[in-house]
């Protein structure tokens, strides 16, 4: 059976953040996970998680300044020490609030021609990175993100996430499957899941194309939850997706699995 996280970024946006926490526990979700955690004080954000019970999956490395078009720093020439800031930054939340794996955010390249220049500086960022966690005992992942959510992102494609995945070479740097993500460029999902199970340590779900609610759309995700529960995968799968209307009327595909 799927471990399912909300997203609360996206779901129970009805609520200010900090009610959020307390919205999704009521529905009967055990763990969330967000984008950024750092507008709000750890240690109230930790005391808040703990007094529901719940788990952190997963959050992100910041997305630097987004007014100025950046979206993450990791991969971005001349921003290595922002990209190693936001880094130690990450790690700090992640003890803080217990979480085991973090999602650094590459960016959006500059020029297409810098690309392998951007590639490698975010392979030395990854790397630096991963040692830092590793001491820690906690994860890191890479994401690629499709064109129509992010234009001239890092990567696109599950593959090059793959291949760049090998090329840092981190036992602690996994891939973080978004099914939409892979749908919209990729396809063959089936393929994705079976033959790259134990390198992602972290999924996230939403409609293709619509990115509302998984229950709609081009994907089987009935056929989706089986095959990565067929696969061995015990990571999170978190539900990454904006609501066609309030987050409440639209949970109802996932109720079979919170019982």
């Amino acid at each position: 059976m799927p471990k399912f996280a909300a997203n609360l970024t996206m779901l129970f946006n009805e609520f200010d953040f900090l009610e959020r926490f307390e919205q999704a526990s009521k529905v009967g979700f055990k763990a969330v996970e967000f984008l950024w955690p750092y507008a709000y004080d750890k240690k109230d954000l930790s005391k808040l998680i703990k007094d529901l019970n719940l788990e952190v999956a997963l959050f992100n490395t910041s997305a630097g300044d987004t007014v100025k078009g950046q979206w993450g720093r990791a991969a971005i020439p001349g921003c290595e020490q922002d990209a190693m800031e936001d880094i130690e930054k990450a790690l700090d939340y992640a003890i803080a609030l217990d979480c085991k794996t973090i999602h650094v955010m590459a960016g959006v390249i500059p020029h297409p021609w810098e690309k392998e220049l951007c590639r490698q500086v975010f392979i030395k960022n990854m790397r630096k990175a991963a040692d830092l966690f590793a001491k820690h005992n906690k994860f890191l992942t890479i994401e690629a993100l499709c064109p129509e959510s992010k234009p001239n992102y890092l990567y696109h494609s599950q593959y090059e996430t793959l291949v760049l995945m090998e090329e840092i070479a981190k036992d602690n740097v996994f891939i973080q499957l978004d099914i939409y993500h892979a749908q919209m460029v990729d396809g063959n999902l089936s393929y994705l899941i079976k033959n790259y199970a134990g390198k992602y340590a972290h999924v996230q779900v939403s409609a293709a194309p619509s990115r509302h609610e998984p229950d709609e759309g081009e994907i089987n995700y009935d056929y989706i939850f089986k095959l990565f529960d067929e696969v061995g995968y015990k990571g999170f799968i978190g539900c990454e997706y904006n609501p066609r209307g309030s987050t409440m009327e639209g949970l109802q595909w996932i109720k079979p699995y919170l019982r």
